[in-house]
């Protein structure tokens, strides 16, 4: 008997994604538009990232340098980025703004570490929630029938083999993240 784990693997590609997103706004030593995502900025009478109403360019190893297309919103972004709490030095000039990534304390590294291992943490509960409802199916398929117990227990090995896969990939993005904070 064929058993679609699809809606399993759709779940965990979701989660994967999830972190990869939450591990590209964590600011490591490299310097990365990425980190700017969750910032928001006033313009045209809404809130809109900042990547809507700007182009983002690294301008050396520690700075970006944010080009606004209408340059009355330059000010907005230079207190939106202020006001978020990143710990990035702002500046104002011709070009638009100018974002200076100061050297990570080793003190900050270590917070920053405890933060991807607990977005790491909330990934793989997410990972367990998607295996229990798996688990709760197959249960059921049996109870009605429609699984044998030969049926069920070597469709739970193969969940087995996709959970210790979708956990692998989870463990090789953490283990990046933290060498990137602390290098």
């Amino acid at each position: 008997m064929a058993y679609d784990f699809s809606e399993f693997k759709d779940a965990n590609a979701m989660v994967l994604g999830w972190l990869r997103k939450e591990y590209s706004s964590i600011r490591t030593n490299q310097v990365t538009s990425g980190i700017l995502d969750a910032v928001s900025v006033e313009a045209y009478g809404s809130r809109m990232p900042i990547n809507q109403v700007a182009s983002i360019l690294g301008s050396g190893p520690r700075s970006l340098i944010i080009t606004p297309w209408d340059s009355n919103v330059a000010p907005n972004i230079d207190r939106a980025i202020r006001e978020s709490n990143l710990g990035l030095s702002v500046s104002l000039d011709a070009q638009g703004v100018r974002v200076f990534f100061p050297e990570l304390t080793s003190e900050r590294r270590t917070l920053l570490t405890k933060l991807v291992k607990e977005k790491f943490e909330e990934a793989r509960v997410k990972v367990r929630a998607e295996r229990e409802k798996s688990l709760e199916t197959l249960d059921r398929s049996e109870k009605e029938g429609v699984l044998s117990k030969d049926d069920k227990f070597r469709l739970k090995n193969e969940l087995q083999k996709l959970v210790d896969d979708i956990n692998q990939q989870l463990e090789e993005l953490v283990l990046k993240k933290e060498k990137e904070i602390l290098t």
